[in-house]
């Protein structure tokens, strides 16, 4: 008997109630974004009924962590209950934010929604059509084991599909969990590898199907753009189809504005007002918050680098204007100033700054003094930088080198504009 036609939902990385860093504590602008998650995971339950999906697939990272109260755990069971009642199966498996070390609180599951367990590998068949679902969850929140090599070969006769949470080989702004390659998965003869971990979509290869969905809903500035699930459309036991569907509720968007040669400020609010008013129509009607940075050479850029947060205040003033669901996260400027022509003596000013920025022992002497004052600072303050870091959605951290880049920069700027006008009277 061949695998039947259906079509199932694959999803991933719910983190639901994750606070949105980098606006959990802003005022009432944000409160559009306090629900995103439990909205996108609605969302996703009202596609599986409306496309009237065989089963949905959860490979992992349902919960963003440990429950703060049962709300978040009612919300999860609620929606699987709307899926219960028209006969939908689920099926999930923990991640490393919803291990089973990490989840304290437990309500029971609906009967439609399957859970794999955390200490081997289940395989799990469906008769009706001739589908074999095989996964295994994490039972500690840091995995280094290749899981995949415990998973059994395909049942024949079976549309065979492998759930794992995993980063693979490893992906930029992700840590390694359950590491493994493209090569164990195949091993498997399975058809269709679900897959979690990973918070940009990715179709990893065609045959068979190995493909990260994407987290449902963005977290942060770095998680840009639509974000939803895969809708994996089978036909006598052969995929026929993936399909993107975008069922995030609030949208974040990186908004770069190029100032180069701009010298007045109203020239300047309307570049930036057209492009937010573009970021406010991909959203296409989300409510959106936006990490704006202002690039380029510009005469403008000393004054707007000289009062970061009245340059902030205007932006969110103008987002205002723009739209009411349009939120300005954060602003940054990276901007340069035009350089003065400097006297014959000064011209080579910039290489001498450019060979003391390479000087192997300058480094390491402002290495050695950061360290120290590093080691010098209290833990409170520590902790409550890379708190701030965390919420802005900050990557780790921009490295010395290119803090001392930036600072040279800067300087050599600032530096010359003043050799240049030493009383000051262009400005």
């Amino acid at each position: 008997m061949a695998p039947r036609s259906f079509q199932f939902l694959h999803a991933a990385d719910l983190h639901l109630d994750s606070p949105l860093r980098g606006l959990a504590r802003r005022g009432p602008e944000a409160l559009a974004f306090a629900d995103a998650s439990r909205q996108a995971l609605e969302n996703l339950v009202s596609a599986a009924l409306a496309r009237k999906v065989a089963f949905l697939v959860i490979a992992g990272d349902i919960y963003d962590g440990d429950w703060k109260d049962f709300s978040t755990g009612h919300v999860f069971v609620r929606q699987m209950s709307r899926l219960a009642r028209e006969g939908i199966r689920v099926f999930i498996v923990s991640g490393n934010h919803d291990a089973a070390s990490v989840i304290t609180s437990d309500l029971p599951l609906p009967r439609n929604v399957h859970r794999f367990p955390v200490d081997a590998v289940e395989s799990v068949p469906l008769p009706e059509l001739q589908v074999a679902l095989h996964g295994r969850g994490f039972a500690q929140r840091h995995v280094a084991r290749n899981l995949s090599l415990d998973y059994p070969a395909a049942l024949p006769g079976h549309f065979n599909i492998g759930v794992l949470h995993t980063s693979l080989t490893g992906r930029e702004g992700h840590e390694v969990y359950a590491p493994c390659t493209v090569a164990d998965l195949e091993r498997t003869g399975y058809d269709y590898w679900a897959l979690g971990h990973i918070h940009q979509r990715e179709v990893v290869a065609q045959r068979p199907a190995i493909v990260f969905p994407g987290n449902l809903q963005g977290r942060h500035a770095r998680e840009t753009g639509p974000k939803g699930a895969t809708l994996v459309r089978v036909e006598d036991g052969r995929i026929v189809a993936l399909e993107a569907l975008t069922l995030d509720a609030a949208r974040f968007d990186a908004v770069a504005v190029d100032l180069t040669g701009v010298s007045a400020r109203d020239t300047l609010l309307e570049k930036v007002r057209s492009a937010l008013s573009d970021a406010v129509d991909r959203a296409d009607g989300r409510p959106l918050a936006a990490r704006l940075t202002l690039t380029g050479v510009s005469p403008l850029a000393s004054a707007l680098r000289a009062d970061p947060i009245q340059l902030h205040e205007d932006m969110v003033a103008l987002a205002a204007e723009v739209s009411d669901a349009l939120l300005i996260e954060k602003v940054s400027t990276r901007l340069e100033g035009p350089r003065p022509e400097a006297a014959p003596m000064l011209a080579d000013f910039g290489q001498i700054l450019a060979a003391v920025a390479a000087d192997p022992q300058v480094r390491a002497d402002i290495r050695d003094t950061l360290r120290k004052l590093h080691d010098k600072a209290p833990k409170p303050v520590l902790k409550a930088l890379s708190q701030a870091r965390e919420d802005a959605g900050d990557d780790a951290g921009d490295d010395l080198d290119t803090q001392l880049a930036a600072a040279i920069a800067e300087a050599e700027e600032a530096i010359l504009a003043r050799l240049a006008d030493p009383d000051g009277t262009a400005s």
